[in-house]
């Protein structure tokens, strides 16, 4: 069914771009005549198409390779997180890079510690578990300030998934973490995150390169609806 949908919006990109009046040229090669120079328009709709594939290809990861995300793989993803649009450009969010074993499992075995005993024996019985930020080697803090800043934070945030989905690496958003983040027991990480003065953390993401191949889940069409 995904591929099905795959196929058909990219038909709908090749329509759309032999339609465009405005470019110059006499065919896109896909069946239509159109008026825009043919270079141009088909290299359109060969980047619309995998703009499009990386999209529909994304799914949350929760088993990764034990190899932190190497680190010149994650200043590009970086820089297209801070590329996001963000309300009249503030760009209102911190972000921490934490791919150092020893934080992310003694941030782990703290959270651990504070779960009830029927938990913990779950997660010591469970062979796959690897650590509290679903198994990833590389997890990214998003701070922004208190009271605002959210969706600027969404929008940077998948920026992020969709260039590192682009790169073959996986990606999965946390937002179950903030409660334990928020106690006590990790104040001494949190210090260690230091967002700037008058910050709260918003969510991480988790990226690494995956250990497994989720299916994709259903997607409910019928919440489209155009105005009349």
């Amino acid at each position: 069914m995904k591929k099905l949908v795959f196929i058909a919006l990219t038909a709908l990109l090749a329509v759309a771009c032999c339609r465009n009046k405005d470019c110059g040229c006499k065919s896109c090669g896909c069946g239509e005549a159109c008026s825009c120079a043919e270079t141009k328009c088909c290299m359109a709709n060969t980047d619309s198409a995998v703009v499009v594939k990386t999209i529909m290809a994304r799914r949350s990861v929760r088993q990764y390779k034990a190899e932190p995300v190497r680190r010149d793989q994650m200043d590009v993803i970086l820089q297209c997180g801070i590329n996001a649009p963000s309300a009249m450009n503030r760009q209102p969010w911190a972000l921490r890079v934490a791919d150092n074993p020893e934080f992310l499992n003694a941030c782990t075995q703290t959270w651990k510690e504070t779960l009830p005993e029927e938990r913990q024996a779950e997660i010591a019985a469970d062979s796959t578990f690897r650590n509290m930020f679903r198994n990833a080697p590389t997890v990214v803090f998003i701070g922004a300030p208190e009271n605002w800043g959210d969706l600027d934070c969404g929008l940077l945030g998948e920026n992020m998934m969709l260039a590192a989905q682009s790169m073959g690496i996986g990606t999965c958003c946390l937002g179950g973490l903030l409660s334990f983040m928020k106690t006590e027991a990790a104040a001494p990480y949190m210090q260690q995150i230091a967002l700037p003065e008058g910050y709260r953390l918003v969510y991480a993401i988790a990226f690494g390169y995956p250990d497994e191949s989720p299916e994709a889940k259903p997607r409910d069409a019928s919440v489209i609806q155009y105005l009349q």
